[in-house]
């Protein structure tokens, strides 16, 4: 028997842990024994996870000096749980690389946030991978590898904090760090399924990360539920004079009345039918909580648009001063593209930046005199590694859509899951408030999660997943028809009988051997009856080329508005064609026929 048979990779709660140990139904020492199996049979999957780990000596050190602790009457917030921390954090005892060898060095203290976490009883198992000096939002600008989506290996796991997601997701710890300056505390939680918590600036201490904008990073946190992410904020949270950008903790009221969500017409999706899909479902759902509100989207980008095409860039290339200067081969190409454009901007040019970010500011601190909250995609799509690799600066650009504003104004944020796509990876949706509403945030995570009423995460992609298609079929490809085997051969699965939405006409084209319909989008059609599919992509592209005019493959949208592949028809297929809209499918044609 494998050690993966052997060993259940399920997702852990911090708050279950710590209440284990603490009533010494269970022991630090028996949670890191577990811990140190589940790492060693997700090595056999993705050892790009880590970077560097504590060893197996020293990790069941610290478990039994937190047994030692509960033995001695005390009470932990985190006994015995075990947590990753991305390697731009600081900890005493493991190399800081920020995903670059050559920057490495061996710092004599640990983050304030790692010793606020030690002290509460968890304990850090090791240093999670990233995009190299969190420069990106896909995980795939690492030295020490791409780190990959837990459900599917062929997608990327979102980043920067791409090696933290994974472990959580993975179940090998029970929360990990990130970071987020842009995203990449938000992007990665909603691939892989998991609450994403950004913080408001200087409400957790940066002392001992790495920076990558110093007036701009959160350290982060991913967990299975909005639960343990309170319980890791009511630990870390608090003033730190060892930090310039520290500030007094405040929690602000806030209700959840009226949710603020981007126009229609602004909705950016990448091609990606599925998210818009999920996320108008999302809305759905945060409609029977609240009033949903659309904005202007407009100057909330313009704001993005300021972080990497804009002067803030340059605050990037200061953190990266001396590695660019001694050794720039040391960088990813990638990063260094992104970085290196900071170097050509003036100080004219940041006052400018300065300015005009102040005014988008002061708009929006007036977008919370009308709403609550903001509720947005936290990405409009996802993408496969290659794709990534193939593209790395455009569809990264894409990733960060929503959410490389909320910093630069000043907001907190929770990602939160909002639906499984077809490949099993994770569509999510962020919360965003003002700054210091991060408690009410969370409260409104679950009032959301319980409405919404997700089913579970799919099970963990261990061997690799086959990339499938969908596809509709309606006339000569359905069951006990005709061209039927040309779907038996390539051994598609049947999904379901399904509606299309009642935007169609069905036509039955003339001469057509054997007969064929052709399905036809139109304002005012009809539900027609179709069968959906599914084929492995190899054989899709092959049955895709078998497809004769004036039929083609294109997107057909069903009756619950998700939409899948399947079939059209060129407008010469109309010729002397029969409209049989009205019969509600092609069998009913059939039969009448016969």
């Amino acid at each position: 028997m494998t050690v993966l048979a052997k060993i259940k990779l399920e997702r852990q709660s911090a708050a279950a842990i710590a209440a284990k140990v603490n009533s010494r139904e269970t022991s630090a020492v028996a949670v890191a024994e577990e811990t140190l199996a589940r790492l060693a049979a997700y090595d056999a999957i993705q050892p790009q996870v880590w970077i560097s780990r504590l060893s197996e000596e020293a990790f069941l050190a610290a478990a039994r000096a937190v047994d030692a602790r509960v033995a001695a009457g005390d009470v932990l917030p985190l006994a015995g749980v075990p947590f990753a921390a991305k390697d731009n954090i600081d900890v005493r005892g493991l190399e800081t690389t920020a995903a670059c060898p050559a920057f490495a060095y061996s710092p004599e203290q640990s983050a304030t946030v790692i010793e606020r976490l030690t002290a509460a009883g968890a304990i850090c198992v090791g240093k999670t991978n990233l995009d190299q000096f969190a420069t990106g939002l896909n995980g795939t600008r690492s030295p020490y590898g791409a780190p990959r989506n837990a459900y599917n290996l062929t997608y990327v796991s979102g980043g920067s904090s791409s090696g933290s997601s994974v472990a959580v997701a993975a179940g090998l710890v029970a929360f990990a760090l990130g970071t987020d300056t842009a995203g990449s505390g938000r992007v990665p939680a909603a691939f892989q399924h998991l609450i994403g918590f950004k913080p408001s600036k200087g409400r957790w201490s940066n002392r001992g990360l790495v920076p990558a904008c110093r007036t701009l990073d959160c350290i982060t946190v991913f967990t299975n539920d909005s639960a343990d992410a309170r319980l890791v904020d009511g630990v870390i949270a608090g003033f730190d004079a060892a930090d310039p950008y520290s500030k007094a903790l405040a929690d602000l009221p806030r209700g959840c009345k009226t949710i603020g969500v981007p126009r229609r017409e602004q909705r950016a999706w990448f091609g990606d039918c599925e998210s818009e899909f999920l996320y108008d479902r999302a809305l759905e759902k945060l409609a029977g909580l609240a009033n949903i509100v659309e904005i202007d989207l407009a100057p909330l980008q313009e704001a993005a648009l300021l972080l990497y095409g804009g002067p803030w860039v340059a605050e990037r290339t200061a953190a990266m001063e001396e590695i660019l200067a001694d050794n720039p081969d040391a960088v990813d190409p990638t990063v260094r593209e992104v970085v290196e454009a900071g170097l050509a901007m003036s100080a004219v040019e940041l006052f400018n930046g300065i300015y005009r970010m102040a005014e988008l500011k002061r708009h929006a601190d007036l977008l919370w005199e009308g709403i609550d909250m903001l509720a947005f995609p936290t990405t409009g799509a996802t993408y496969r590694v290659a794709e990534l690799l193939a593209a790395p600066v455009a569809l990264n650009s894409a990733l960060g859509f929503y959410t490389n504003f909320v910093n630069l104004l000043d907001m907190a944020a929770v990602a939160v899951p909002a639906g499984i796509r077809s490949n099993a990876t994770g569509f999510g949706v962020t919360l965003i408030g003002p700054a210091d509403t991060d408690r009410a945030l969370l409260d409104a995570a679950d009032d959301y999660l319980a409405a919404a009423d997700l089913p579970s995460p799919p099970p963990l992609d261990l061997e690799g997943k086959m990339q499938t298609v969908k596809i509709a079929v309606v006339g000569a490809h359905l069951k006990d028809m005709p061209l039927h085997w040309q779907l038996t051969s390539r051994e598609a699965k049947f999904v379901g009988a399904f509606q299309t939405a009642p935007s169609y006409r069905l036509y039955a084209m003339a001469d057509s051997v054997p007969p064929k319909p052709a399905l036809v989008h139109s304002t005012d059609g009809g539900a027609i009856a179709v069968e959906v599919y599914e084929l492995g992509v190899a054989e899709f592209g092959s049955f895709v080329v078998e497809v004769p005019p004036p039929l083609a493959i294109g997107t057909v949208t069903l009756s619950d508005g998700s939409s899948v592949k399947g079939f059209v028809a060129e407008p010469r297929a109309l010729t002397g064609a029969e409209d049989i809209t009205g019969l509600g499918g092609w069998r009913a044609y059939i039969m009448r026929q016969s």
